[in-house]
């Protein structure tokens, strides 16, 4: 997958910013968790998706995504390849889709100033972060409020400093980023993001590479975020849902398979789960657990000793919704 950057001329690293600095500016939005992402988030569509369609030569990287977003954290889940970092692409409008629309906070990116207008109240960490890392922290926060055009520098310094507050980065803002831990400079690329106090936030595998502790705290930033604005999170792991989205949407081999609450998905997964001494070969997946046992997803045979579901096991049940169980892996 291509590493994403930042678009533009590359200036110069400029000096560290003066360690008196002020804190963030009054009205910051974001503050202490109290939530999970909106979780619970209600009211109308934000963003609306119908039949988006996307090719690289022979491949079909999306074909016929529907789909509606609202405020709070949707979780878009998916195995590699199963088109959400296309997804992301097409909707944080940088690249066009082959066929179909969308619409997000009252903007239609098909025409180009509706195209404008969404990217400046968009909000976009793609997967590979693109870093000068010779670039502080303030500066590369920066440079990208520049590139969204705050021109008056005042207010800009005041943002840039908002969001690195906002991210707890305040006190190594004048660190350079190549000496940053890879949690840090994941929290870097979310201050970028949030510059100008986007309404639609897209996040595609943020916490990819992060140890548990980093994981834990970037959630948590992520929960802050998702209060009063709309966050699509692209992820490979249950647990990122389980803990911060208020809905949920599978995606394989470029189709949408499920839409929907956590819980929904979940209970999909009732009654089809068990546990056996050895692997069942009936099952459409199984693993074996820390007792020893397997857990078995699919049909259960007649007078198997039924589990209780898990998020996991309704997302494996939905990769399998159409019949293919070449596209669950386990």
């Amino acid at each position: 997958m291509t590493t994403a950057s930042v678009s533009g001329p590359v200036p110069e690293p400029g000096p560290e910013p003066v360690s008196g600095a002020t804190g963030p500016a009054a009205g910051s939005a974001a503050g202490p968790v109290t939530g999970h992402g909106g979780r619970g988030a209600s009211g109308p569509a934000t963003l609306t998706a119908t039949d988006l369609s996307l090719r690289f030569g022979a491949t079909r990287a999306l074909d016929g995504v529907s789909l509606r977003l609202r405020r709070g954290v949707t979780g878009l889940l998916g195995p590699n390849g199963a088109g959400k970092t296309s997804l992301l692409r097409v909707l944080a409008t940088a690249v066009p889709p082959g066929g179909g629309r969308f619409t997000a906070l009252g903007h239609d990116p098909g025409t180009a100033s509706g195209r404008l207008a969404l990217r400046r109240t968009l909000g976009y960490l793609p997967q590979n972060p693109g870093f000068h890392t010779d670039f502080t922290a303030f500066d590369f926060v920066d440079y990208v409020a520049i590139l969204k055009e705050l021109t008056d520098r005042s207010a800009r310094l005041r943002e840039v400093r908002r969001v690195l507050d906002a991210v707890d980065l305040s006190d190594v803002r004048g660190t350079r980023i190549k000496r940053l831990s890879g949690g840090m400079r994941q929290r870097v690329a979310l201050a970028a993001a949030l510059v100008g106090d986007p309404g639609f936030l897209v996040l595609d595998e943020p916490t990819v590479g992060l140890d548990p502790e980093q994981r834990m705290r970037f959630r948590e930033l992520i929960a802050e975020a998702g209060e009063g604005r709309t966050v699509l999170l692209s992820t490979h792991l249950t647990e990122d849902v389980a803990m911060l989205c208020h809905r949920v949407v599978v995606l394989a081999r470029g189709r949408v398979r499920f839409e929907g609450a956590p819980a929904e998905l979940t209970a999909r997964a009732a009654g089809r789960v068990w546990s056996s001494a050895e692997r069942d070969p009936g099952a459409l997946a199984g693993w074996r657990t820390g007792t020893g046992a397997f857990r078995n997803v699919g049909d259960p045979p007649k007078g198997a000793d039924l589990l209780e579901p898990t998020l996991e096991d309704g997302y494996l049940l939905a990769l399998d919704a159409d019949g293919d169980s070449a596209a669950v892996t386990a």
